[in-house]
């Protein structure tokens, strides 16, 4: 009986370590978790043009005649772990119009990346909200 109590007790503390270490926190399945130094961040970077390309070759697969996008930034992101991380991003970009460059516009994304597959596919596309 009593090693039964001491083994309890030993799996409960072990628990208990596990879920409070910042490591296993941040990357608990289905989470999402903020990105820090996104700027500075050159995979986030990348994965934002990565966007901006992938829409604007869709773009002129559905809709000819409608203007690029053109990449500025990566402003916000955060990841979730699903089967791979998908990444939730906020962009800025630029339309380029017959007269030259529009105004910057926030467009969300979400990018589904697979290391293991070396694959990334983009879930969303689209003007922010906010």
């Amino acid at each position: 009986m009593a090693a039964a109590a001491i083994l309890t007790i030993t799996l409960l503390t072990a628990w208990l370590v596990l879920c409070t270490t910042s490591s296993y926190a941040t990357r608990m399945v289905g989470g999402k978790t903020e990105i820090s130094n996104v700027r500075t961040n050159e995979e986030i970077q990348e994965l934002g043009k990565f966007s901006v390309e992938e829409y604007n070759r869709s773009v002129k697969i559905w809709k000819e005649g409608e203007g690029e996008l053109r990449f500025v930034e990566v402003v916000e992101a955060e990841q979730q772990v699903v089967s791979g991380i998908k990444y939730y991003m906020k962009i800025w970009v630029t339309q380029v119009k017959s007269d030259g460059v529009g105004d910057p516009t926030m467009f969300d994304s979400v990018v589904l990346v697979k290391p293991w597959l070396n694959s990334k596919h983009l879930l969303h596309f689209a003007p922010s909200s906010q």
